[in-house]
This record gives structure tokens, C-alpha cells and sequence, in this order.
């Protein structure tokens, strides 16, 4: 018989032993591993193979930027860590100096493989060319009109584009461009990639560029690709967007965010808590922030600083357990990378008799900015650029928007290079009919814009002068009986010969109002235009930017 005393005093030893082991065990287990992964990123950098040269060359007082010290700031960076993947968060082509531009991109594209991008987000200016000629970028093959350029094959992007919130219109229904996520093994451990452009990009684009194109809402589409991931066991999601903001009053510090503020800040609000990091860009400002939780940060532009975020990640949960992150300004004080270097070695070769032709002198610096009224020196001498163009059929005025200025004009001594660096987009100019009621309308568009947070002030010919109040109601921003032409005043029933791009014509920058323009002629290049009045007023002396007045206090 057995002793019921015996069985509970059993089952007391066998329960202490059990525990025991239990605690040994908990005792023993190791901890879990955590993988530190590395995330180089850049943004904006639009070809910017050779170093930039003036302001778009500094940040703050350190020279920065160029393809060979940005490769070799990435190798070095590598090396600190070798859990390290390389990412882009748009505008890595379009807007592109003469060099990589004269060989539709190909060479940034080449540059970029060589240092080992892996996945970038698309930004509007990868849509200059239209989105055919984007997929070729990322596929390869030659180009359908010129041709083969280079002395190889071009054989496209190692790296994978992203654009999450594109779609295509096809018979059949709408389809994704590109793929809207890609996940990669770093360290052992598993990182989502989002990828998105600007929900405005419609408005940045000529009409033939975004055709059959639609950009969805930044916030919304990525939460649902985001849980996409998050069902496929992904738990570290960064989001490459190609939107941003700016901190203020300027950029002297790198990893700051005083004053923060833009487009990008509604957007983050509204993010899912499963996307930890958010690597920006559009704006071409430097940033390090934390917005409602979620790391935020831009490289400015042209491969002038990389954002390096550090990533602590469970590996047992490919969670994110921390996250920080710093911006290095890509200084010229380190070896130059040798495969850039023969690089842009060999497309120099290629450019050089365009590049190098001699266009005229300058009596001093022109640059891009601008006054209270949003008017600029620059501006004006490319406004009256086109006025000369378009005289011999009729033209007025010309208008010229603040957007397509990408440089200033600084050496004595002025190239075809020079000239192109300021308008790289290859745009046509045009010549054509309005009356004075779309004329008024057009000028209300720079402030009731479609295009999010825009108001661009149009740079206006010598000649043509008008008033506005930026504080107004929509529609009366502008004062009808300030707009003179020539010291006369324009009615609204008068008929005038004006000239704009074609970019600006199709609806570029939300100015729809340029389509409602008749008898339209081409007059050729604008960046042909610019040179050929360079050359005809050389030493060409800064205008007094005079043509636009505003009433109420500067903006």
C-alpha cells in the first residue's frame, strides 16, 4: 500500500528540482544578439559626378560633394562596418550637369553601381524623361532615339528602384511602375525598404512626362505596405521618401532641427509605429529629427553629406531596439575613389567639345537669389534670354520659373558647361498668343497653386512689371492695373506674344494657365537661348531685380 504522505513529499522534491532547473536554465539562456546594421544614405544627388562648383559646392564653409570623395567616404564608411547597406531616397538622376546629361544619364547611373547602391526610392526628376526612359535606367539597353553613346553597353541599374505610391494607367487597369518594397539581409538579420516619391510629383512634370501616371497619397500607401512587410516577418521598416522639410534659420548644423518644418511633416504624422525610420530628401536641405517617434533625416544634395543611421536589431525578432543617426559632410580631403575617377575620366572625353566651347564673360557673379518679392538677378537675365529668342516672332514677355534655376553663373569666363549647369532639363521654348485675362490668371496661379505648398514666383523680361499681395483672397493677389508693358498699361481684352517652355506650357509647376495659349511655335533649346545672350552682351553685368513689386510685408 501505498503512503500518501510519501507521494506528496515526491512530488515537493520533484517540484523544487524543476524549478531549480528551470531557474539554471533562465540563468544560462543567453541573451539575445543584437546585429548594429549600418545605413549609408544619400538624396538629390542629380548627377553630380564632378564637384560642385560655388554655393551648390559647400556646406556652410566646407567644400563638399563630387562622385570620387563621395564613393570614397562610402568605402571608408563600409569599412567601419561591414553590416552596412548603401540606399537612396530619390533624385539621383535628372537635373543633371552636361555630363552625365549628354549620355541620358548613363553615367550617374554607372557611378551609383560602382558604389554599390542597393535600393532607392524614385523622386520627380527621375520622371523628367518620362517613365519609359525611367525602366531603361533601371534594365538597361540603348537609347531608343541616340542610340548607343558610350564606348560599353549600357546595362542599367544594379540597384532597385522604388516607387510605392506610382501608378501606370494601362487597357488593362493600373499597375505598379516599380515594386514598392524590397527586403535585405544584412548582419543576419532582415530590413524592409519603402520607396516613394512626393504625392505632388503630377505638378512638378510636364504634361507628356507624368501622362498615364498617378501618385498616390505618401502616408496611406506606405502604413499599407508597411503591414505588408510586417505580415511577411519583417519588423525593421525604413521608408525612403522623397519628400522633405527644412530646419531654420539655415543649415550650419548638419545633424540639427530647429524651427523644422515642410511637406514631410503632415506625412510622418500620420505613420504607422512600425516604420521607425524615414530617409528623406526633395527639400536639398541637411536634417537630423525625431518627428512623433520616427527618425528623420536628409542628406541635402548633390553628394554632399551621407546620413549614417545606426540600427540596433534584435535578431531574434528582426526588431528595431534603437536607432540613431548622424550626417557627414562628404569633405575633399580624402583620396579620390580610382574607379570614379576613370569614370568620369571617360565621359569628360565624350562631353568636352560641348562642354569646353567658350560662351562669353561675366562682369560679375549672377545668381539665383532672390528678393522680398521673390524676384532674382538670374532670373531676369534668363526671362530676357528668352525675350530675345522669341523677338523675331512677335514675343513681349517672357517668363521663366524659379524651380528650373539650378545654378549660378560665377566664373568670368562663361562656358557652354556653365550655362547648361543652370538650366540642365533640355527644355524647348515657345512662342505664343494670350490675353490679358489669362495673362492676370496665370500671374494669381503662382500663389493658388494645386502643387502643395507652392509659390514659386515666375521671373519676369525687362519690360514687364506688375504689383501683387502675397496675404490676399485667392484670385486677387495681383493688381490688374499694375501689369505695364513698356510703361503701358495691359487690358485684360489685349492680346500679347509671351514665351515659356514647354515644360511651364504643359502644366509644369501647376501653371495650367500657359495651355490656354494659341499660335504656339518652337524657338529652340532654352539652355541655347541663355548662351546666345551671354555671348551677345558680354561682360554680361547683373540686372536690378525691379519688375516685380510686393505690396504687403516680404514673405
Amino acid at each position: 500500500m501505498i503512503d500518501v504522505r510519501d507521494v506528496t513529499s515526491a512530488r515537493i522534491v520533484l517540484s523544487g528540482l524543476v524549478s531549480t532547473l528551470l531557474a539554471a536554465a533562465v540563468i544560462a539562456a543567453p541573451a539575445h544578439r543584437v546585429v548594429t546594421v549600418q545605413i549609408l544614405s544619400i538624396n538629390d544627388f542629380h548627377g553630380a559626378l564632378e564637384p560642385p562648383a560655388g554655393a551648390n559646392g559647400r556646406i556652410g564653409d566646407v567644400a563638399a560633394g563630387g562622385a570620387v570623395y563621395l564613393a570614397a567616404h562610402l568605402a571608408r564608411d563600409v569599412a567601419a562596418n561591414s553590416n552596412s547597406i548603401i540606399v537612396g531616397a530619390g533624385d539621383l538622376i535628372g537635373a543633371s550637369p552636361l555630363l552625365s546629361s549628354l549620355v541620358h544619364n548613363e553615367p550617374t547611373i554607372e557611378s551609383l553601381n560602382a558604389m554599390h547602391l542597393a535600393v532607392s526610392a524614385v523622386g520627380n526628376h527621375e520622371f523628367d524623361r518620362g517613365w519609359q526612359e525611367l525602366l531603361r535606367m533601371q534594365r538597361g539597353g540603348c537609347q531608343p532615339v541616340d542610340g548607343c553613346q558610350g564606348a560599353r553597353q549600357f546595362t542599367g541599374a544594379t540597384f532597385t528602384y522604388l516607387a510605392g505610391n506610382v501608378r501606370r494607367k494601362t487597357p488593362g487597369g493600373e499597375e505598379a511602375l516599380f515594386p514598392g518594397t524590397a527586403i535585405r539581409t544584412v548582419g543576419g538579420v532582415k530590413i524592409g525598404f519603402i520607396g516613394e516619391t512626393l504625392g505632388a510629383t503630377a505638378h512638378l512634370l510636364s504634361g507628356a512626362a507624368s501622362k498615364d501616371l498617378e501618385f498616390l497619397d505618401e502616408a496611406s500607401t506606405a502604413n499599407r505596405l508597411a503591414s505588408s512587410l510586417t505580415q511577411q516577418g519583417v519588423h525593421a521598416i525604413v521608408l525612403l521618401l522623397h519628400q522633405g522639410g527644412a530646419q531654420k534659420p539655415d543649415d550650419s548644423d548638419v545633424d540639427g532641427c530647429v524651427g523644422f518644418s515642410g511637406g514631410i511633416v503632415p506625412i510622418v504624422a500620420r505613420l504607422s509605429s512600425d516604420i521607425r525610420v524615414v530617409l528623406s530628401g526633395h527639400t536639398h536641405r541637411v536634417y537630423n529629427c525625431t518627428l512623433q517617434g520616427h527618425l528623420v533625416t536628409s542628406a541635402a544634395s548633390l553628394g554632399r553629406v551621407i546620413t549614417r543611421v545606426d540600427l540596433a536589431i534584435d535578431a531574434s525578432t528582426d526588431s528595431i531596439t534603437a536607432a540613431t543617426a548622424r550626417n557627414e559632410i562628404v569633405t575633399r580631403d580624402v583620396p579620390a575613389d580610382p574607379v570614379q575617377v576613370e569614370l568620369i575620366r571617360r565621359y569628360a572625353r565624350l562631353a568636352a567639345p560641348i562642354a569646353n566651347r567658350p560662351v562669353g564673360a561675366l562682369a560679375g557673379p549672377i545668381v539665383r537669389d532672390v528678393n522680398s518679392a521673390g524676384e532674382g538677378s538670374l532670373g531676369d537675365v534668363i526671362a530676357d534670354a528668352e525675350l530675345a529668342a522669341g523677338r523675331p516672332l512677335g514675343a513681349q514677355i517672357a517668363f521663366m520659373n524659379e524651380g528650373g534655376i539650378r545654378a549660378d553663373l560665377v566664373s568670368a569666363s562663361i562656358t557652354y558647361n556653365d550655362v547648361f549647369l543652370v538650366q540642365p532639363f533640355g527644355n524647348t521654348l515657345l512662342v505664343m498668343t494670350v490675353d490679358g485675362r489669362t495673362l492676370k490668371d496665370l500671374l494669381e496661379r503662382q500663389f493658388d497653386n494645386p502643387r502643395p505648398g507652392a509659390r514659386r514666383i515666375l521671373q519676369v523680361s525687362s519690360g514687364f512689371s506688375y504689383r501683387y499681395t502675397a496675404n490676399a483672397p485667392a484670385g486677387q493677389h495681383v493688381d490688374a492695373a499694375s501689369m505695364m508693358l513698356d510703361g503701358r498699361h495691359i487690358e485684360l481684352g489685349d492680346h500679347l506674344r509671351i514665351v515659356a517652355s514647354d515644360f511651364l506650357y504643359t502644366g509644369g509647376d501647376g501653371m495650367s494657365e500657359f495651355s490656354r495659349s494659341t499660335d504656339i511655335v518652337s524657338v529652340g533649346p532654352d539652355v541655347d537661348a541663355l548662351a546666345n545672350y551671354v555671348r551677345a552682351h558680354s561682360p554680361l553685368a547683373a540686372p536690378t531685380p525691379n519688375r516685380i513689386t510686393r505690396i504687403d510685408a516680404s514673405r
